[in-house]
């Protein structure tokens, strides 16, 4: 192979499931001429992370995973040596997919007790599963991330909370859980991305922490990873000044971040891998085509996630890059890719996706995760007021046909109201409509999990809640990120709060069973809220 086909191998171009046909023969092309190691998936262009605050629009398929079954197969006969398939599904091929299964954010499981840890190795193993049936082989997940800043606006929901133990142990359970079944892993973002206010794919974030301080708290489940082995490293587009001479160089272009901190100094000599090359805090930097990937390689990443310059980076890396620095980043590659089973042809797509296995773990998740932050003998005045005639049912955001009401209904006999577009419900009724009722049991479905516009509550649906907290006994059942607490007015006023995190059925339903049932919730605040 010669030093320039060796290059080639370190590009991860962007592909789209949901593309043209033109657009697909020219990533075939690009596969061709320039040998390019991988590729990583995403579902269409719009849905394409800097392109989320465009607002454009996303044409849902539910033909996708079909299509990427279809498309790998096509990709890899293009191929001189078999393509790593690259995607990032922290919580499932869901993430990018239509129709395929869905699992818990990591916040989520990070509410799981310590000794349900290998509820979250098995979550890790169903994922891997679900990526080998499709063709993939590489999963870029979990975070590492400690997110100990309430107004992250990019990791929250996806890190395991703020317990830098809790983070390390679960991520390498969901390492652990891959690996088992042949897919690989990676944790992200190194040096750690959790404290943090700035979203990365469209600014540059700062991380003011000096190094005895990363040490201790951000760099720890990096540290534990190393020490397992872990397959891969992912670098953040995040600027630490402690550790560049008080630049504010992303650590994806810094040397001291990965050549010195990561490599030497924590003693990493596996695969390290980019953040995604097309992201606002490093894309802008360069109008020179390739200077980037090369910038990005010669601060010591091995692999260049959607890189957008593929030849003109080959042409620069050649130019610039010693033989022996190059021959170390492709011995490296290799590597994952034999673990993988590509080098060797062994690979084998596994059985069809598993939705009710999918289905049993997401309903043992619940019945573990699932959070009592208040109780005033809630079940009892709950059922006490059913029989009474004065207790209501309320959902917001979601119609009245819900899961959790229809588990409710059989047993608590009481009317149900909704704040819901779809059903055309105003707030403007409902103040009348609940004005004979003293007790309420609400039903919050969080609209959106990033905390952007108050996570998407309305204005309107915030304002009865404020309202109704005030003048009424209410027991609060939130679905959603758990850091939508801290923007619900006059929460302290709730006779109950449970913390549900999830909307699915499994958590819906068990949600309802324990508040019929007074059972205990095992589930344990993953981060602090403020106010509770």
């Amino acid at each position: 192979m010669t030093l320039e086909q060796k290059v080639g191998q370190f590009f991860f171009p962007a592909v789209f499931i949901n593309d043209s046909e033109e657009n697909i023969q020219a990533t075939e092309q690009l596969i061709r001429e320039h040998n390019i190691g991988g590729l990583t998936f995403f579902h269409s262009r719009a849905s394409a992370a800097t392109n989320y605050e465009t607002k454009k629009k996303i044409v849902f398929n539910d033909d996708s995973y079909k299509r990427l079954q279809d498309l790998i197969l096509r990709y890899q006969k293009c191929a001189s040596i078999p393509l790593l398939m690259s995607i990032d599904a922290e919580w499932g091929l869901a993430m990018r997919v239509e129709k395929t299964p869905q699992y818990p954010y990591a916040i989520t499981l990070g509410a799981l007790p310590d000794s349900e840890s290998h509820l979250v190795y098995e979550l890790g193993k169903q994922i891997g599963l679900d990526l080998k049936s499709a063709g993939i082989h590489y999963n870029l997940a979990p975070l590492a991330d400690i997110n100990n800043n309430p107004n992250n606006p990019v990791i929250g929901y996806r890190s395991f909370g703020e317990n830098k133990e809790k983070v390390a142990t679960f991520a390498l359970e969901y390492l652990r859980g891959m690996s088992d079944v042949g897919v690989l892993g990676c944790l992200k973002h190194f040096p750690g991305h959790g404290n943090t206010n700035v979203d990365s794919h469209l600014g540059l974030p700062i991380l003011e922490e000096n190094l005895e301080q990363l040490l201790e708290n951000e760099l720890y489940p990096f540290i534990k990873g190393i020490e397992n082995d872990v397959d891969s490293i992912m670098i953040g587009h995040l600027a630490v000044p402690a550790l560049n001479e008080g630049k504010d160089t992303s650590a994806t272009l810094s040397k001291p971040v990965i050549e010195d901190l990561l490599r030497k100094q924590l003693e990493y000599d596996g695969l390290v891998i980019s953040d995604a090359l097309n992201m606002h805090s490093v894309s802008k930097l360069y109008d020179k085509k390739g200077q980037l990937e090369w910038e990005a390689f010669h601060a010591g990443n091995d692999v260049l996630c959607f890189a957008e310059n593929v030849s003109e980076g080959i042409q620069e890396i050649l130019k610039n890059a010693t033989t022996e620095r190059i021959d170390e980043s492709y011995v490296r590659l290799m590597k994952c890719k034999q673990k993988a089973g590509l080098l060797d042809n062994i690979q084998t797509i596994a059985a069809k996706l598993d939705f009710e296995t999918t289905s049993l773990l997401n309903r043992k998740i619940a019945q573990n995760s699932i959070t009592k932050i208040k109780d005033n003998n809630n079940t009892a005045m709950v059922l006490e007021t059913s029989k009474k005639g004065t207790l209501a049912l309320l959902s917001l955001h979601k119609e009245i046909d819900n899961a959790f009401f229809n588990a409710l209904n059989p047993t608590l006999k009481a009317p149900l109201f909704s704040a819901n577009e779809k059903e055309g419900q105003t707030v403007t009724s409902l103040d009348k409509d609940l004005s004979l009722f003293d007790t309420v049991v609400i039903a919050l479905y969080v609209p959106k999990a990033k905390p952007m516009n108050n996570f998407d509550i309305a204005p309107e649906v915030l304002s009865i809640l404020e309202q109704l907290l005030h003048s009424k006994n209410c027991v609060l059942y939130v679905f959603g990120n758990p850091y939508a607490l801290q923007v619900i007015p006059n929460l302290q006023s709730a006779t109950g709060i449970v913390q549900v995190y999830q909307d699915f059925i499994e958590f819906q339903e068990n949600a309802a069973l324990q508040l019929l049932n007074d059972t205990c919730c095992k589930g344990i605040l993953p981060v602090y809220i403020n106010g509770i």
